[in-house]
Order: C-alpha cells, then sequence, then structure tokens
C-alpha cells in the first residue's frame, strides 16, 4: 500500500539524506533492514493516530533547527560513585570518561563492535518487535542510522551504577545514539542519563533482563531550553525479574518519550514512571508506554505526573495488553496533570487491552488546579505564595518520583526539580 503524499516526500527527503554505516556484518545487516523497515512505514506525521497530539515535523525535517549552547552542569549525580561514560555531540569522549572496566560488568563501544560479539543478537532486534501492534518508524531509522552507543552486559550485581553523561559543544549537533543493554540471569545494574546532548536527539535503548535479573534506570532530560528530542526504550523482561524506569523532564521544546515493555516470565516487575514540568507556549512533552503482559503473576506500573503553565502542552498515551493466559495480571496505570493556568493543556489517552480473566488493572487521568484551600493553608501561616505553589508541585509529583529505588538518586532529581522551581517562580 503506497504511502500518503506528505508522508512519502517527508520520508523520501530523510532518507535522501543518510546512509547506512558500515559495522560489523551483523550490525550492517539490522541496519539494511531497519532502513528498508523506515521506507516501508514512511515516517510520522500529525494524521497518525499516535501522533495526533504532537506534531512529528521538526523529528522528521533533514535538518536540526539550531538550539543555543548553555553551560553544562555536571553535578548531578556525581555523589553516586558512578562510572561516567562521556558523549560529546554523540561522539565518545575516551579521555573525559572512567575506564571501561568493572566487576560483574562488560562495556563497549557500539561504533567499536567486531563481528563476534554479544550485541549481535540483540541489536535491532528488540526494536524490530516492539514495530508491532504499533508502528515506531523513528525507531526503525535510529536502528539504521545509529554509529555510536554504549552495550553493556551485566554478567553479576554491579555495585557502581553507571552514568551516561551527554554534552555539548555544537548549535546544531544531531545525535544519533543507540545503547544495548543485557542483564545476564540473577545479575543487577543501575544505568543513569543526564546532560545536554544535542539540538536534535534521538536514542533508542534496547534492554534484554534475563530470568532472575534487575534493571533500573534513571534519567534526567532537561537545561536546553531549544532542545528537540525523541528517546525509544524497548525492555524484555523474564521470570522473577525486575525493570524500573524514571524519567525527569525539564525544559525543551519537543520532547517525546516511548517506552515498549514485554513481560514474557511468570512473576516479573516492571515499572514506568516520569515527572516533567513546562513553561511556555512552545513546550510539549508525550509520554507513550507500552505494555505487554504474557506471562503469569506479573505487575506493571506506569505513573505519570505533569505540571504546565504559560500554554504548555502536556500529552500521555498508555496502554496495558494483558494476553491471553497471563493470569493475576496487576496492571496500574495513572496520569495527572496540575495545570497552573487556563492556557495549558493535558492530552491524555490511557487504553486497557485484555484477553485474561483473573487480573486486577486499573487506570485513571485527571487534570486539575492546584487546591485553593491547600494553598490558603499555606498562606495563612505565613509561606509567601510563590514558595507555597512551589510547595504544593512538590508534592504533586511524589508519587512518581517514589518510584525511584535509590532514595540518593530521588533526592538529587528532588534538588534539582527545587532549583527548577525556583528559578521560574512566578
Amino acid at each position: 500500500m503506497a504511502l500518503p503524499k506528505p508522508k512519502q516526500d517527508a520520508t523520501d527527503a530523510r532518507l535522501g539524506a543518510v546512509n547506512v554505516p558500515d559495522g560489523p556484518a551483523w550490525a550492517r545487516a539490522a541496519r539494511t533492514d531497519a532502513m528498508d523497515r523506515t521506507a516501508a512505514m514512511g515516517l510520522p506525521h500529525r494524521r497518525d493516530e499516535y501522533w495526533k497530539f504532537t506534531d512529528p515535523s521538526a523529528l522528521v525535517a533533514v535538518d536540526a533547527a539550531p538550539a543555543d549552547v548553555l553551560d553544562d552542569d555536571d553535578a548531578l549525580f556525581s555523589g553516586s560513585g558512578a562510572l561516567t561514560l562521556v558523549f560529546v555531540d554523540g561522539v565518545f569522549d575516551a579521555d573525559a570518561s572512567d575506564d571501561l572496566a568493572g566487576e560483574g560488568i562488560e562495556i563497549s563501544r557500539l561504533a567499536d563492535a567486531q563481528d563476534l560479539h554479544w550485541a549481535r543478537d540483540l541489536y535491532g532486534a528488540l526494536e524490530t518487535a516492539g514495530q508491532t501492534p504499533v508502528e515506531r518508524p523513528l525507531a526503525a531509522l535510529n536502528t539504521a542510522t545509529a554509529t555510536d552507543g554504549v552495550l553493556i552486559r551485566a554478567t553479576g550485581n554491579v555495585a557502581r551504577p553507571v552514568c551516561l553523561r551527554y554534552r555539548r559543544s555544537s548549535d546544531d549537533a544531531d545525535v544519533v545514539l543507540h545503547h544495548v543493554i543485557r542483564v545476564e540471569t540473577g545479575a543487577q545494574v543501575t544505568l543513569l542519563e543526564t546532560g545536554s546532548a544535542a539540538a536534535r536527539l534521538s536514542t533508542v535503548t534496547e534492554v534484554s533482563v534475563a530470568d532472575g535479573g534487575t534493571f533500573h534506570h534513571v534519567r534526567q532530560q532537561g537545561r536546553d531550553h531549544q532542545r528537540r528530542m525523541n528517546t525509544h526504550t524497548f525492555a524484555r523482561i523474564g521470570a522473577e525479574s525486575t525493570f524500573k524506569s524514571f524519567t525527569l523532564s525539564l525544559n525543551g521544546i519537543l520532547t517525546r518519550n516511548d517506552c515498549v515493555i514485554e513481560i514474557l516470565g511468570d512473576d516479573a516487575i516492571a515499572h514506568v514512571a516520569g515527572a516533567c514540568v513546562g513553561d511556555g507556549d512552545n513546550f510539549v512533552h508525550d509520554d507513550t508506554i507500552f505494555i505487554t503482559h504474557d506471562a503469569v503473576g506479573c505487575e506493571s506500573r506506569q505513573v505519570f505526573k505533569k505540571v504546565l503553565r504559560n500554554g504548555a502542552v502536556g500529552v500521555f498515551q498508555g496502554k496495558i495488553l494483558v494476553k491471553q493466559g497471563a493470569q493475576k495480571t496487576d496492571g496500574y496505570q495513572i496520569s495527572q496533570s496540575l495545570l497552573l493556568d487556563g492556557d495549558s493543556q493535558f492530552l491524555a489517552k490511557p487504553e486497557l487491552e485484555i484477553y485474561a480473566d483473573d487480573v486486577a488493572c486499573s487506570h485513571g487521568s485527571t487534570s486539575g488546579a492546584i487546591s485553593d484551600e491547600a494553598l490558603f493553608y499555606l498562606r495563612s501561616r505565613g509561606v509567601p505564595e510563590k514558595q507555597a505553589t512551589n510547595l504544593l508541585t512538590l508534592a504533586f509529583l511524589a508519587e512518581a518520583l517514589e518510584e525511584i529505588e535509590d532514595d540518593a538518586l530521588a533526592d538529587d532529581l528532588r534538588d534539582r526539580l527545587a532549583g527548577w522551581l525556583d528559578r521560574h517562580a512566578g
């Protein structure tokens, strides 16, 4: 079936400006296949069902719109003792990074991968599986064109988190990164991400968690006021395994975070959460989540909170699919927005699709303003209005932040959030 002309024209223009990178045989095969799939699907358009709330034109355009370079703040997560890997304009900086070695972990670069590498079985595989039932062509384009990223294999209980710290030196940096994470049976690892990466950023992270494995992910998207970005996380988790991911989003013009999780083993846990604060009528933040339950006795949580003002737009599209036979499923989904003025919008599309009869699944979505009673209570006790508003905002976001397993990491993000609110007060 032919693509509509606007999609075809945009796809032809973008694909005509990129090439499939060279690399080992398995990477070339995955990239060529991904390029073919991108061409067949066509790049997203506002008329596509899962893009009707968010205009993808800036992500599809041939060239990235410039964004001013800000002084980066490297303080976040600095007290975590993490093994730090630095990327500058999307290129790994070995001099600024720690040694790629650690107990219970193997780390290498996508750019350095050879023919005999464990990543050959995963690169592009989870992304390909995640294209059904909803097509995600920007993820396929990433697989086709990414030349760098990290390949992490956890074989034991990794005590030090791995921190990916992104820096930018160019106002037109158009960055594509592809990460592959493999957590072996019984292993455990924590991945952190922070920093100003690009004027336009595309990332794909493929995560395979074997039986009894644990993967924690904490990410901060902030600083750049003019940034445009799309991220995709594709996860496959086994029996009695745990996958938990949290994202704090600040600033930016356009942010689209997709997360696709397949729960394939019994008694597994998958949590995805996010907190977002947006200010300005050019701010759009979109979380699109798809969790599939295909095993017995599993738990999933989606917890997303957005604070919006001055015409900002927040989007949440979340789905829980419970397949036949996935009995004893516990699926929870909540999306809420705090609108600090009458100009901002929150657009939500929660979905449940259930083919098993012994489940406990729920979803809810609300929008509202700060409680006048709560604000009056704080004001009556001498708290200035701006400070009272910030306190109530932090209280609203607390449920999402509580999804972070590590209290110290959660405190780091609370401090970052409180600082942002203070700077934007009023």
